[in-house]
């Protein structure tokens, strides 16, 4: 027999001169008051397999979660976003910060696969204290095969406890890469490895990865 999905609910706020946030809540069974806002990658958006599997997981541990796309998916249903969409992007994720914090009395993480993970990342750094914690899965230290091309000027700026998830065959950033990076990060740090894992992560690996940080965010957050 198989176990019923937890309820979701659709999260739409378009509170005028702040960037519309759309998304799907997934309220926590037994809450504990904290929440996660997650978003997706450059190539995807909030119906991500592994961004769904993630927030059942966690809302059936206690923790609600906001799925919520991008300003840029937002705006086009395909396509990766530009280099000029980076400040509304995370202005976006910032306006859905503070929308959540309306419907939970706990701390509020911020998340993110690939390129929303470097968004949010970016937008901790830039705004200490605004979340409690960061949940960054594949983040893209550099564009594959040019490993030059570091994408973490701003790592020594970031205060917010953060959880990197990182497949050992991701093309964005070998382990040795990340290993190296995290160590310029102002803040606690921990990685989880999914060996054989590449950019994608695996969708099995969802409660693994959910029990990891719950574990880290008691201690950390």
């Amino acid at each position: 027999m198989t176990t019923p999905a937890a309820p979701r609910e659709a999260f739409d706020d378009d509170t005028p001169g702040a960037p519309a946030v759309h998304g799907v809540l997934h309220p926590a069974t037994a809450p504990s008051g904290d929440a996660l806002v997650l978003t997706h990658g450059a190539g995807s958006n909030r119906e991500a397999p592994m961004l769904v599997a993630l927030a059942e997981a966690l809302a059936s541990r206690g923790v609600s979660v906001l799925r919520c796309d991008l300003p840029f998916r937002q705006a086009r249903s395909t396509g990766p976003p530009s280099a000029r969409d980076g400040a509304a992007d995370r202005a976006g994720l910032r306006h859905a910060v503070h929308a959540l914090s309306t419907r939970v009395t706990g701390r509020i993480a911020l998340g993110g696969h690939s390129y929303g993970g470097r968004q949010a990342s970016m937008l901790a750094a830039a705004e200490t204290g605004l979340v409690t914690a960061l949940l960054l899965l594949s983040y893209p230290l550099h564009p594959p095969s040019r490993p030059t091309q570091l994408r973490t000027a701003h790592f020594p700026a970031l205060h917010t406890p953060t959880m990197f998830v990182q497949g050992s065959k991701d093309l964005f950033g070998s382990r040795d890469d990340l290993r190296a990076a995290i160590t310029t990060v102002a803040a606690p740090v921990t990685i989880l490895e999914l060996d054989g894992a590449g950019h994608a992560l695996r969708l099995s690996a969802a409660t693994e990865i959910a029990e990891a940080f719950l574990r880290w965010w008691s201690h950390e957050g």
